[in-house]
């Protein structure tokens, strides 16, 4: 759609895209969306907006319908506004600027408010984009970027990165923050692709993605290669990766020697650039091939621009001078407020405010930021130095300074003993004039950096005052409490704790709770990047409710239902075999090391086994029931398999089958196979299952429809489904599940039953739901194993009476000694972590079932907080333990 102005004024980001025909422009996690489909949409989305120029707010993310949107109003002419998709952010951005139109996801969709038919501003004709500086949020401060602005910088990165049309870029960043804005960008001008992902570099479902869909880079700023090395970056195996790049900040010399030499034997190259939002993104780079000997260096100007220095007064350093840069991406200017929106370009050349030298080769070094020197006790102090310095130390911090001090804020973990003298000397300041603020994690923006505005209210404090909690920090204790891992921090997922489907329950009923919504894919992403909703805030009354969750609820009233005989739905056991395949994939196949895989493999079989035998062997030898081979799960394997002996034959497959994998992942080769090709093992399993199922390898009449061998395909399907991470692939497993049960059971309704749960387990994240339905499920989801267990004992009881009745008793009672369960293993737990042995003995417990917290084994436990102590206390209940695949 033609904008009011000349349209060749306009970038060909938005106009340009279907000239790249069927190139792949885009891939998610549901499919591809070709340069054809997505100019079409795009044009959809301008006609949307209308002809009129009008200021439009954008929700950033990296969606599909997000970068739709944008797309879109830079092909229409509309200058975007581009925010965080954060409610408070938007609401003051809204407030400040009075936006003709918001375009954000609401109620699960993307919706755009029309808050007016024109426009209430004066648009200059060149205005394309309004930025925050530096990723910082919620500040009225915005960097006015143009159309040639936003054309010259892609064509630049591209040119010097080489980008081809074959590439496949991962989106690492937020698309609000230059930098990932820049990745986008670049991209889109040489018709290559993007793999569209919100997820964390440290989530082992980012590299399952990125290997499938061919990533060849991404972009990291400096706490991203932190993040890589917890996440075993240099083991994994990436044949498509040509490239990474860094920004954001200077990443230490010896980390990108590191990387550089890293990338030299993998077959990738490390690139550092420099930039910032004022230059659009980029002002600089390092051929990578000079990184390993230059690790210091910010390279040289990218192509069409120039740096040069400026003399700085009073520097003690000669060859120092204040960078400043010259190029077609230079900003028009800042905006303070909507009057602003009608200027022009005001500044020709941009003066970084970074202190650098030239140096061999004429490559450029960063050596200070002017803005950060700070006057104490007369002295001229470079707190970025000193930073740095710490950070050499291995000591995390930022520094502030005010009245006569220097604030260092140092990350709890890494605090050591006569730090502020050692801070003292180094400044040559008296030891009063430092002092040093402990803090759980650096405050950071969403784009990673440092939060300087937080660390100054962090300094303007009062001495001895606590840092100012983050908002992450009450979600923090949640999971140190459900988990019962002490020293949770902000950096920490639900997998990276170790969690699984048990503690998976109650963690995700409770942060639903406390969220206000359940974000997609929860479980892998760091806390810090789960946002509470604010105290006071109003809540919906609608909730969602994660699938596999609610399927288990379901199943299990469903098993116990049907065996009281108040209905006859059958169907749950099967259906609940490939939801514990679904776990197993999600919770156990993480990114962790071979060991503590099969450390937390076999806590989770004990977690089944161990009640269950106990439980088993008081019925068996005490009230009578069934056969001594129940009390040792081995009616499966030596029989009879016959009348009330085959009731529990569902634990035991489930026993069976698990003990099966962790021998098989045992193995190196199998794990490597795992860890390489994510999809295509249970793919394989599966296909060997279906001979089974098909009697294409056959088994003795013995062998029908509840043991390990002819069931193994539906937890096979479970687990492929968990490891899909396409649609050809979400597809492939539901008609291989849909298929295979036609006819299987010969019972239409129990057959459709399995098979509508895996339609909703492969498709559907999370159900609509209410805050009430979301405890009730969680209960009932997390007791499934003893409602299971126990009902074959209640329900005699009160079924002559009233069966519903016995329906309800019977679900109580399983919740009940599941609680029961719950506090005796959280008893010996701590029983154990006392002992003199427990350092060395931990996974002697794995062995024994009575296991050290979910992600706990087989490290030594550390002391409880008290906090979540008394917390524990207050609520009368102990820590769940290691939850099962269940």
């Amino acid at each position: 759609m033609a904008p009011p102005h000349d349209r060749e004024t306009l970038t060909p980001l938005g106009r340009d895209l279907a000239g790249f025909g069927d190139r792949v422009a885009i891939v998610t996690d549901r499919g591809e969306l070709t340069y054809r489909d997505l100019a079409a949409r795009v044009a959809r989305a301008a006609r949307r907006l209308g002809p009129g120029r009008r200021l439009v707010l954008l929700a950033g993310g990296n969606t599909v319908d997000a970068v739709v949107a944008y797309l879109g109003a830079l092909a229409a002419g509309h200058p975007v506004l581009l925010v965080p998709a954060d409610d408070a952010v938007i609401a003051a951005m809204v407030a400040a600027y009075d936006p003709d139109v918001v375009v954000r996801p609401a109620g699960g969709r993307w919706t755009y408010d029309q808050r007016r038919r024109g426009s209430a501003h004066e648009l200059h004709p060149e205005l394309a984009l309004l930025l925050s500086t530096s990723g910082s949020t919620g500040s009225p401060k915005l960097v006015r970027l143009s159309h040639d602005n936003l054309r010259a910088n892609a064509e630049s990165i591209a040119e010097y990165l080489g980008i081809r049309d074959t590439d496949r870029a991962a989106t690492t960043l937020p698309m609000h923050y230059c930098y990932g804005l820049s990745v986008l960008n670049s991209h889109l001008v040489r018709g290559a692709g993007l793999i569209l992902t919100e997820r964390s570099v440290a989530d082992t479902c980012f590299w399952e993605q990125f290997r499938a869909a061919g990533g060849t880079s991404f972009a990291g700023v400096p706490y991203t290669f932190a993040l890589l090395d917890r996440a075993g970056f240099d083991t994994m195996r990436l044949p498509g990766l040509r490239y990474v790049t860094q920004a954001g900040g200077r990443l230490a010399p010896e980390r990108v020697r590191h990387y550089a030499e890293l990338g030299r034997r993998a077959g990738w190259d490390l690139v550092v650039m420099y930039g910032q939002t004022e230059a659009t993104a980029r002002m600089a780079y390092l051929p990578p091939g000079l990184a390993a000997d230059h690790p210091g260096a910010i390279g040289v100007a990218v192509p069409g621009g120039s740096l040069r220095l400026e003399p700085v007064d009073g520097h003690p350093d000669p060859d120092v001078g204040e960078l400043v840069y010259t190029g077609p991406n230079v900003m028009l200017g800042y905006a303070h407020g909507p009057a602003d929106l009608a200027l022009g370009r005001v500044t020709g050349e941009l003066r970084t405010g970074d202190l650098a030298r030239r140096g061999p080769g004429g490559l450029f070094e960063i050596v200070g930021r002017s803005s950060r020197f700070a006057k104490v006790f007369g002295l001229r102090i470079d707190l970025q130095r000193v930073e740095a310095g710490l950070e050499l130390d291995g000591v995390p911090a930022a520094c502030a300074a005010r009245d006569d001090e220097l604030v260092v804020v140092v990350e709890a973990h890494a605090h050591r003993a006569h730090l502020g003298r050692i801070v003292a000397q180094r400044c040559a300041l008296p030891a009063r004039a430092v002092r040093i603020v402990e803090t759980p994690r650096l405050p950071r923006t969403a784009s990673g950096k440092v939060d300087q505005a937080a660390v100054a209210a962090i300094a303007a404090a009062p001495a001895g005052s606590p840092a100012p909690a983050a908002p992450a920090t009450d979600l923090c204790a949640l999971y140190a409490e459900v988990l019962d891992r002490p020293g949770v921090t902000p950096d920490d997922s639900f997998v990276t704790l170790g969690g699984d489907s048990l503690s998976y329950v109650e963690v995700s009923v409770r942060l639903e709770a406390a969220l206000g919504r359940l974000p997609a894919g929860w479980h892998t992403m760091p806390i810090r990047e789960l946002t509470p909703a604010p105290p006071g805030a109003a809540r919906s009354r609608r909730r969602r409710l994660d699938t596999s969750v609610a399927l288990r609820a379901a199943a299990i009233v469903l098993i116990a239902g049907t065996h009281i005989g108040v209905f006859t739905v059958r169907g749950g056991a099967h259906l609940l075999l490939a939801v514990a395949g679904f776990n197993f994939a999600r919770f156990h196949l993480t990114g962790v090391d071979r060991r503590r895989r099969l450390r937390h493999l076999a806590t989770s079989i004990g977690r089944i086994a161990v009640p269950t035998v106990a439980y088993l062997a008081f019925v068996v030898f005490v009230l009578g029931d069934y056969d001594w081979r129940n009390a040792l799960l081995l009616n499966e394997a030596i029989g009879p398999r016959t009348g009330r002996e085959r009731y529990f034959w569902f634990i035991e497959t489930l026993v069976y089958i698990l003990v099966a994998l962790l021998l098989a992942l045992a193995a190196p080769l199998a794990d490597r196979w795992e860890r390489r090709r994510p999809f295509l093992l249970p793919a394989v399993l599966l296909g060997a299952g279906l001979l089974v199922r098909y009697d294409v390898v056959p088994l003795s009449p013995m062998d029908n429809m509840t043991t390990p061998a002819s069931l193994f395909w539906l937890f096979a399907l479970g687990w492929a489904a968990g490891k899909a991470a396409t649609t050809a692939q979400r597809a492939l497993v539901t008609a291989a599940g849909s298929i295979a049960l036609i006819g299987y059971f010969g019972q239409p309704l129990r057959e459709s039953i399995i098979a509508a749960g895996l339609v909703l387990l492969v498709w559907v994240a999370q159900v609509p739901s209410t805050a009430a339905v979301n405890r009730l499920a969680g209960a009932l989801a997390g007791s499934s194993l003893y409602i299971y267990l126990t009902h074959w004992q209640v329900y005699p009881l009160l079924e002559n009476h009233s069966r519903p009745l016995a329906l309800v008793a019977a679900l109580a009672a399983g919740v009940l000694f599941g609680a029961a369960v719950d506090r005796v293993t959280a008893r010996l737990a701590r029983r154990r972590a006392r002992t003199p042995q427990a350092a060395a003995g931990a996974a002697a417990g794995v062995a024994a079932g009575v296991a050290a917290p979910v992600g706990a084994v087989p490290a030594p436990r550390r002391p409880r907080p008290p906090d979540v102590v008394r917390a524990r206390r207050r609520r009368g209940r102990p820590a769940p333990p290691a939850a099962v695949p269940w």
